[in-house]
């Protein structure tokens, strides 16, 4: 005989000493799981407040950075009344782009 491990994912126990809504747990469960996803899309993303030191400017396709091998484009923060400006690592422009 061998054993394995299984994984059933989230388990929840009710004692039924109180009522259950089920679709408040689908939904709670549910957020859970698209909070976990959108910090794993953020924790991909690399964004800086200052460029380093050796970047070129280009302008075509658009305005982007080269800083060694690494490509970044120019965002304005909205929605302040000081907008400060930053910058996310992209994909190197192609010519198509």
């Amino acid at each position: 005989m061998m054993a394995l491990p299984a994984v059933a994912g989230q388990v929840l126990v009710h004692d039924g000493t109180q009522a259950l809504d089920v679709f408040a747990v689908r939904d709670a469960v549910i957020r859970e799981q698209e909070w976990q996803e959108a910090l794993r899309f953020q924790q991909q993303l690399q964004i800086l407040q200052a460029l380093p030191l050796g970047c070129v400017s280009f302008s075509r396709p658009y305005t982007y950075y080269d800083c060694a091998g690494r490509f970044y484009r120019p965002y304005q923060q909205r929605g302040q009344e000081n907008p400060q400006q930053f910058y996310i690592q992209i994909t190197p422009p192609g010519p198509g782009s």
